[in-house]
């Protein structure tokens, strides 16, 4: 290696190194728009045989900000709401929560104020929230710059997709072949991960909350997002949540609605998880199941939220280099020597 290589290798990553610092506060909101972004990709080609990219990339990034951003801000708003009353507002009526507590103390033994622990919770909470309210506001600032930042990269990925990949195509050294087979490889991985792991999670958590609502638990919306943040994690799934409603039901003296919200979660919950994941998963990500959990778990300690999607779709496309490279490696070889 010469010095005029070596000194533009080391340019370069040096740069990388740079770059990264720079995105990394912003990376949950830069893999949300890349998300996003692969969501609404397909929509961008339909719309740009009518109008032109611009107008197509800012009308769906308007259709983005209706259709997703604002329904998951009214969602987010009911759920702290539902928290909120959880943790402070415990209306010790309409839960029960004297007879919970004796029936507690007639199987334990033990005397419980489950009303006193919950309400000295809040007064807790509320405490610590007031004292760092200066701090809680820079959060909030940040997270709004976050979501202004995340739409403008929705609307400049649409805009120039084109550009983006005529981009990759010329940078990646790799022949057409090779490249076009690992984009593809890579892209039914996404798509698998997507539909297998966060539509099923959402159909998953939105079918055991309307369980919720027709025996009366209380703050259904509340947990049936909480399920459908479980959902997205293999082996675990909603039944710590619907399997703690089952027990709440049953100390309510609700039997029958315990032994129905139980037989409903089993049967009509588990198919959704037993026939829709694997299908999904293995006609396009075809992942075995531990990798796609060893995906979405380290994933979330890696990326965060974000990590719950990306993850799996990490291995995956390792998956797809490694078949690619190894099936196209003479080729590789043989237009290198001419």
């Amino acid at each position: 290696m010469n010095l005029s290589k070596g000194f533009l290798l080391a340019l370069v990553v040096t740069l990388l190194a740079l770059s990264a610092v720079l995105v990394q506060p912003f990376l949950q909101y830069v893999l949300g728009a890349v998300l996003l972004a692969y969501v609404l990709y397909p929509l961008q080609i339909r719309l740009e045989a009518h109008v032109s990219p611009m107008v197509a990339a800012l009308s769906l990034v308007v259709l983005a900000v209706v259709g997703f951003v604002a329904p998951f801000v009214v969602i987010l708003a009911t759920v702290v709401d539902s928290a909120e009353r959880v943790l402070q507002d415990f209306d010790t009526d309409s839960v029960q929560v004297e007879v919970v507590e004796s029936r507690i103390e007639e199987l334990t033994g033990r005397e419980v104020d489950i009303a006193g622990e919950l309400v000295g919770s809040g007064q807790e909470l509320g405490t610590v929230v007031f004292e760092q309210s200066t701090q809680a506001l820079g959060t909030i600032t940040f997270h709004l710059i976050g979501v202004a930042l995340a739409l403008f990269l929705v609307y400049y990925l649409l805009k120039d997709v084109d550009d983006l990949l005529d981009w990759l195509h010329q940078t990646v050294p790799l022949p057409r072949d090779a490249q076009r087979d690992l984009y593809t490889e890579i892209n039914d991985v996404m798509w698998g991960v997507l539909f297998g792991h966060v539509f099923v999670a959402i159909v998953q958590g939105v079918v055991a909350g309307l369980g919720f609502v027709a025996t009366g638990v209380p703050n259904a919306v509340f947990w049936t997002a909480v399920m459908i943040v479980l959902a997205m994690v293999p082996l675990v799934g909603a039944i710590p949540v619907w399997g703690g409603a089952v027990v709440y039901l049953y100390l309510t003296n609700e039997p029958l609605l315990a032994v129905g919200l139980f037989v409903y979660s089993v049967i009509v919950v588990g198919l959704t998880d037993d026939y829709l994941r694997p299908f999904a998963v293995d006609r396009y990500a075809k992942l075995n199941p531990a990798v796609i959990l060893l995906g979405i778990l380290g994933g979330a300690y890696a990326f965060g939220v974000m990590g719950l999607f990306f993850g799996p779709v990490v291995l995956g496309a390792l998956k797809a280099a490694l078949r690619v490279g190894l099936d196209t490696w003479s080729q590789i070889d043989e237009s290198e020597s001419g």
